[in-house]
Parts: structure tokens; C-alpha cells; sequence
């Protein structure tokens, strides 16, 4: 009889292990078929560390990860030469998929009727307070001071501030959108007079 009973009981062992086994396979069964599928990846060029604007991007201010289709922004750029040399419009964070319109160059323009226009700002520090975004009046004064500065443009778009110069002699750089008529009078105004402008309001 103990025979019998030792069978009988390692039988009930077996059906419990064998039940149980069956109950998590049936789980992990369920579990897969109602999992979302993956999700294609896509190349997606971002920024290797945080960017400053205006700042001419080499190889080591960018990478390459990859990213759901789902999640990549229009204009993402997914081959870093393509971007190499090109100045970043505004800040960029570390991480940050880099698009068409964060960098300089033709996508930051309205099209045809703008341009964008290197203007060089006499003062570095008034440059140091503008933003890529802000809008700003250009103004002119002379060389030699004693006339009331002129307006030269009004309302138009900064579309990035590279880095300052080394020296006050040398000035700042703006980076605006303007139409080409607008460009002609601040190239010559460039040649004529000191270039300061204005912030203004939202």
C-alpha cells in the first residue's frame, strides 16, 4: 500500500507542475498576441551635445540614432554630412533630431521674396541680447557720431546670431530675413554707417 500511496501522490505532484506550466505558457501566449508590434526605425541626425546658435556644425556636434517612424518630425535630416559646416538657427538640445528649419539656409526664408542677410552689428553687447526669432528695426548712424541714427528696416526676422566677434572693432553678426530691396539698402547702409538695431515688443 505505501507503494500505491507514494504513486499516487507523486502523480498529484505531476498534474499540479503540469497545470501550472500549462496556465503560464497560456499567459505568455496571450500576452504576445495582444503586444504591440515593433515599430520600423528610422536614421535621424541629432545633436551630440547641446548647440549654441550659430554655431557652424562639425562631426563631433553630431550623431546619428534612430528613432519610431511615428516619432521623426518633418524635415529630420538622416545623413549628418548634409549638415556639417551649416549654422544652427537656435539653441538645440542635446539629443534633439535636427531639422531643415533648425539649421541656416534657404528653409528659414518665406520663399522667394526673402533672403537671408548677414548684417554686422557695431555693438557686440546689443547683439548678445537677441534672440533667433526676435524681430528688430536696423538702424544707421555715422562713422564719426553727432547725427541722430536713421532707420534703415523695420520688423524684420532674426533668423540666427552666430557667435560674437573677438574684438569691438569687429562687431556681431545677424543673420535676417528681409526682402532683396531691403537687403540692397542694408548692404549699403553696411558700407556707409555703424549698424545698431532695436529689439521689439511681442
Amino acid at each position: 500500500m505505501t507503494a500505491v500511496a507514494d504513486l499516487r501522490r507523486a502523480l498529484a505532484r505531476y498534474r499540479v507542475l503540469l497545470s501550472a506550466g500549462l496556465a503560464a505558457a497560456a499567459v505568455a501566449a496571450g500576452l504576445s498576441a495582444v503586444a504591440p508590434p515593433a515599430q520600423a526605425q528610422v536614421p535621424v541626425v541629432t545633436a551630440a551635445h547641446d548647440l549654441r546658435p550659430g554655431a557652424p556644425l562639425g562631426v563631433d556636434d553630431l550623431t546619428v540614432s534612430s528613432l519610431p517612424a511615428a516619432a521623426v518630425p518633418d524635415g529630420a535630416l538622416s545623413d549628418a554630412s548634409t549638415a556639417l559646416g551649416r549654422l544652427v538657427a537656435g539653441s538645440v538640445r542635446r539629443g534633439e533630431p535636427l531639422t531643415d528649419v533648425r539649421l541656416l539656409g534657404a528653409a528659414l526664408v518665406s520663399g522667394d521674396a526673402e533672403v537671408a542677410v548677414p548684417v554686422r552689428v557695431a555693438e557686440p553687447a546689443t547683439a548678445a541680447l537677441v534672440r533667433a526669432g526676435d524681430r528688430v528695426d536696423v538702424l544707421s548712424a555715422s562713422p564719426e557720431g553727432g547725427a541722430a541714427a536713421g532707420l534703415i528696416a523695420s520688423g524684420l526676422s532674426v533668423l540666427a546670431v552666430p557667435a560674437l566677434g573677438d574684438g569691438l572693432g569687429e562687431g556681431a553678426l545677424l543673420i535676417l530675413a528681409a526682402d532683396r530691396p531691403t537687403a540692397a539698402r542694408l548692404a549699403a547702409a553696411a558700407v556707409t554707417g555703424r549698424l545698431s538695431v532695436s529689439v521689439l515688443g511681442a
